[in-house]
């Protein structure tokens, strides 16, 4: 007899709360085999196609295109197994998932061969999800073949096409995120009348949203909580120079929503702090010059610059590191990946070149190249944007000279590159026109102190000066 399983959204890793529902790539009906991509899903950090570690005829869809879900939130179902009486897979399935407890969590079936993050490949769950009594439906006539625990295509649980609601009761309210608390208190909705969609009973934002939506088509939104907040922002003057009286607000969502919350995050946990120097790089640009003259592969600036700091964290390995708070420790790392910054028509991301300490110059271009295609595509994947543990930051592209980068959380460093320009340089005892480019390093000041970074940034600016230098650490 078939089952139905319930695929939920899977942790993509990184910290991960939630993606958007791009493209589905299969219908209801449709049969699905096991680690077939059923979804493509736009995260903070990349697009990812998901597959589902279940094999059968997909029974229900949750979530329309553009629709926000937060990691757990169900994806989809999936009948699983050869109906008993007879009757066409897609027929018996669908029926099955209309049926009150048909969605069975925790079976054994067939796993998958690629693993999902929180979810097994051949194991059955380590938690089983317990079912629980729902609160009586309000009185409605009874409408055939549709039970009150159906879903819609938001993944809410409603009946006769209204969102379940319970009556108000004292006791904890089954809310975790802050933020779902937040949107709640802000619209003046009572958690304690929802029954949430998420495991357990867990209230999600998509059940608060759902609920504001219904209650506002029904005209029975309840804003007095916050009414006199919301109001006074509504009417607050905007400055007499915008000259239009009328504001803009955009969301801290996706890519821009991500950066937002790791920078704020790296300024309130690392005290950080910035040096800088200048340097000439005229012989640098020589050298490069030089060896794209050979007729090999191009070798980018990018790529010269990234090996000098692999040599640098060799000589001071302090700063490839990060530190562990809880464990009061500093976890220093023996093998450089190496992120940069790029900036993308998504927003800003930073790739990792893996392993950067191990490659040469014509290695290090051709990955930054593939990489930076990757991010202007839209193409990286988690793994491409996770795990670095320094930074490169070539802000000079923009055409600025210096800066004061912020720690790319959780690592411990960042170095800065500005423009480099021809200026007024002392060479050599006389004045004359070299290429200068300026050098910050940002870092964070519990794995170092001064010296350590100083060192550090003057080898670098060394060898931008005398490329040779790099020669005594190869």
């Amino acid at each position: 007899m078939a089952q139905v399983l319930e695929f939920k959204l899977p942790d993509l890793g990184e910290g991960l709360t939630e993606a958007e529902i791009v493209r589905w790539l299969v219908e209801v009906g449709d049969v699905v085999t096991v680690d077939q991509p059923v979804v493509e899903v736009e995260t903070a950090k990349a697009m990812v196609e998901v597959p589902c570690p279940y094999g059968g005829v997909v029974t229900a869809r949750f979530g329309a295109e553009g629709t926000e879900l937060p990691v757990g939130a169900p994806l989809l179902t999936v009948a699983v197994g050869e109906p008993a009486d007879g009757r066409p897979a897609g027929e018996a399935n669908a029926s099955a998932a209309r049926t009150e407890g048909s969605r069975t969590e925790g079976s054994r079936t067939e796993g998958s061969g690629n693993v999902l993050v929180g979810y097994g490949t051949s194991e059955a769950p380590a938690r089983r999800r317990r079912v629980r009594p729902q609160p009586p439906a309000p009185a409605a006539p009874a409408v055939s073949g549709r039970h009150r625990t159906d879903r819609t295509d938001q993944g809410l649980p409603v009946a006769d096409g209204k969102p379940v609601t319970g009556a108000a009761q004292d006791g904890p309210v089954p809310v975790i995120s802050p933020l779902v608390r937040r949107l709640a208190r802000q619209n003046g909705l009572d958690l304690r009348e929802l029954t949430g969609s998420g495991p357990d009973g867990l209230i999600l934002r998509a059940d608060v949203e759902y609920a504001l939506r219904a209650a506002a088509a029904q005209g029975r939104t309840d804003r007095t909580a916050d009414e006199p907040q919301r109001q006074a922002a509504r009417t607050r003057p905007v400055p007499a120079a915008t000259g239009t009286g009328r504001t803009t607000r955009v969301p801290l969502k996706g890519i821009r929503g991500a950066v937002a919350d790791k920078l704020s995050r790296s300024r309130t946990e690392i005290p950080d702090a910035t040096c800088w120097v200048d340097a000439d790089a005229t012989e640098l640009m020589r050298a490069r010059a030089a060896m794209n003259a050979s007729g090999g592969p191009k070798i980018s600036v990018l790529a010269l610059l990234a090996r000098i700091c692999t040599a640098a964290l060799a000589r001071f390995p302090e700063l490839n590191s990060s530190v562990d708070t809880e464990a009061r420790e500093i976890v220093q790392y023996a093998d450089v990946h190496l992120g940069f910054a790029a900036q993308t028509d998504r927003g800003l991301v930073v790739p990792v070149v893996r392993d950067a300490h191990a490659r040469d110059a014509e290695s290090l271009t051709a990955e930054f190249a593939r990489l930076t295609e990757a991010a202007r595509a839209g193409t990286l994947t988690p793994a491409d944007l996770t795990g670095g543990t320094f930074t490169l930051n070539n802000y000079g592209v923009f055409g600025v000279d210096g800066s004061t980068p912020i720690v790319n959380h959780p690592e411990a460093a960042m170095l800065g590159v500005g423009r480099i320009v021809p200026k007024p340089w002392v060479h050599e005892g006389e004045l004359a026109v070299r290429q200068v480019v300026q050098l910050s390093l940002t870092f964070d000041h519990r794995v170092c102190d001064g010296g350590t970074a100083g060192g550090f940034l003057r080898y670098v600016a060394d060898c931008v000066e005398q490329p040779a230098v790099l020669l005594r650490t190869l």
